[in-house]
């Protein structure tokens, strides 16, 4: 299995790098920029997106938006399933977006190895 993961946070990454978060066959690719991830997507089976790791500024939704018309558009990332990490609990956006089907699942912070390690038996 392929896995794309992008997001800015540390914790996050290493957590994703951890041995014991997906299987030893399994690949993980973690990106800062979605630009750079979603050409990676070729072949991917999920893709992991912290969203304040879209947010061009803070608390401004309209990266987030960008990144998704993005990902729809994109001939290698449109068809692979999104698994969404939340911003921290109280972080205030101006406004939530939502498109149908988009979103795969939803993951809540703290990201850790053991919640990867669960999100890698959904496909």
């Amino acid at each position: 299995m392929k896995y794309v993961l992008i997001t800015r946070e540390p914790s996050i990454a290493e957590a994703a790098r951890s041995p014991s978060a997906f299987p030893p066959d399994d690949q993980i690719l973690v990106f800062e920029e979605w630009t750079e991830a979603l050409e990676a997507c070729d072949g991917a089976d999920l893709i992991f997106v912290d969203m304040l790791a879209t947010l061009e500024e803070p608390h401004k939704i309209a990266g987030y938006e960008r990144f998704a018309e993005a990902k729809m558009g994109h001939d290698h990332a449109r068809d692979v399933p999104l698994v969404l990490i939340a911003p921290p609990s109280g972080y205030d956006l101006d406004f939530m977006a939502g498109w149908p089907d988009f979103v795969f699942a939803h993951l809540p912070r703290p990201v850790t190895e053991k919640i990867f390690r669960r999100a890698s038996t959904w496909v």
